[in-house]
């Protein structure tokens, strides 16, 4: 997406909204007969879908690979969200063909929003692709496989109402071997009129909890100590008991619907060595219930991503998001009331929409004053196609108004985030050792609590431990610090 901001830490793995490029790092050699490339753009729904697909075509005769030149198959899953993820992916296609013409034989697929928003214009009048997939077809994936390889093109951007893949064991990507995304529901059923994401992944289903908590003790098992919960709007997620699961859940003090806060409590109750995290609330539906739950578990994290988008109650209203200024106020208030104020908040916002006067954009800094934001994910508003702020609204703030006020807020963000860093130094915090320091073999790195990232010299620690680490420096977007404990 463009202008996204990187240099705060901001580019976090547990976030649906931001957006970013993985590459399939997992190379698989069990001998099977042909090889799958996958590259997942955009939302951590697309990189969490890209380990359903890679688990499907396994069970095909699919080994994954890291090597674009050695792959039979070339699947983008890609994103919608900006009009720059498309144009990447577009660029990325015509890379891929240059490659194919000298490959023939190799088969190119679009997955994912792109693929369910432009449908047959991929295959038909751009020809880039031969096969396209929307979200909801990846059991598919096998069948349109077989039409290319007689020498058809092929498509299924069908959009169902209740594919929730729970069955489905993912085939880990790129894994540290420490953190797992879980996804817990598809679709959105909130209409931002920004927003493209309910026409190219549908309405929200939840998965049934039961399969949920089978894969998170699942995961404890094989070692890994983290995982995110993952949806377009976890607060809305609801399961309604089935015959085949009641008694399942009156095991666990459930009659009714499934809430999430319920839910919350069942992954947390897996082991009080599996960290909990979630992604993404949405401040209409975050309820008192689930502040609560994390109160309650100390494995559950201490970090809510609240998507404000504006401070403006008026173009609040205009982007459909469901509540005002004091509404959303009101939430921060009680996250600090409940969580206290070591709680961690991250949030999303748009520069220039429709519409958006200078008071607007005022409304917008002063919001993040009153909430100070550990960090958040910062962008221009870009017009999608078919969304319904391009039916209803004039995409009237001229660019340079955008990138202006885009900067303001990215200024002040900067300030808020050293601001957030220094006021964690000198403290302790524990921390799970996810691996090596980007910058160096002789720093390992974590996360605390609140998600932010911890640097300090390796000693005798390794991956997937936890360690008690004082903070004693810190940039605008990490905190560096040395062990002063272990922690059993």
């Amino acid at each position: 997406m463009e202008n996204l901001v990187t240099d705060l830490n901001i580019l976090d793995q547990n976030t649906t909204e931001a957006c970013e490029t993985v590459k399939t790092t997992t190379d698989q050699h069990t001998g099977k007969g042909r090889k799958l490339y996958i590259e997942s753009y955009g939302c951590q729904m697309n990189y969490s879908d890209s380990e359903i697909v890679a688990s499907i075509l396994n069970k095909e005769g699919f080994d994954t690979t890291s090597d674009i030149e050695k792959a039979d198959v070339v699947f983008l899953n890609t994103c919608s969200i900006r009009e720059k993820a498309e144009q990447t992916v577009r660029h990325r296609l015509m890379h891929i063909n240059g490659l194919k013409k000298h490959r023939p034989e190799l088969l190119v697929g679009v997955l994912g929003c792109m693929a369910e928003r432009l449908k047959t214009k991929l295959l038909e009048e751009e020809k880039l692709v031969d096969l396209v997939a929307g979200p909801d077809a990846y059991r598919d994936l096998p069948k349109l496989i077989s039409q290319v390889d007689e020498g058809d093109r092929a498509i299924n951007t069908f959009l169902s109402r209740d594919e929730t893949y729970a069955d489905i064991t993912p085939v880990r990507l790129n894994s540290n071997g420490v953190t797992a995304f879980i996804s817990i529901m598809r679709g959105c059923d909130n209409m931002c009129t920004f927003c493209v994401v309910p026409f190219t992944r549908g309405r929200e289903r939840s998965r049934d909890p039961e399969s949920i908590i089978a894969e998170a003790q699942n995961l404890f098992d094989r070692g890994f100590r983290e995982v995110t919960l993952l949806g377009q709007n976890v607060d809305s997620y609801k399961w309604s008991p089935e015959e085949n699961n009641k008694a399942w859940l009156e095991k666990k003090g459930i009659t009714n619907t499934v809430t999430f806060a319920n839910l919350l409590e069942m992954v947390a109750q897996v082991s009080p060595k599996l960290r909990i995290r979630f992604s993404t609330s949405h401040p209409k539906d975050i309820t008192d219930e689930v502040l609560h739950t994390m109160a309650s578990y100390e494995n559950i994290c201490k970090n809510i991503h609240l998507p404000v988008q504006s401070g403006s109650s008026r173009i609040l209203e205009m982007m459909n998001r469901g509540y005002t200024r004091e509404w959303y106020l009101g939430r921060v208030g009680r996250i600090k009331e409940i969580l206290g104020n070591e709680c961690g908040i991250t949030s999303d916002m748009i520069a220039g929409f429709c519409s958006e006067t200078e008071e607007d954009h005022q409304e917008t800094l002063s919001l993040m004053d009153t909430v100070q934001y550990d960090f958040s994910y910062m962008f221009y508003y870009s017009e999608r196609p078919g969304t319904l702020a391009e039916k209803k609204f004039k995409d009237d703030i001229d660019l340079s108004i955008k990138t202006r006020r885009l900067d303001e807020i990215i200024k002040k963000q900067r300030e808020h985030s050293l601001q957030s860093n220094l006021r964690d130094v000198g403290k302790v915090h524990t921390v799970l050792i996810e691996g090596f320091s980007k910058k160096s073999v002789n720093d390992l790195q974590g996360r605390n609590t609140t998600n932010k990232v911890i640097v300090f010299p390796k000693g005798n620690h390794k991956k997937g431990d936890y360690v008690q680490v004082l903070v004693t420096e810190c940039t605008g977007g990490t905190l560096i610090g040395k062990v002063v404990s272990p922690e059993a």
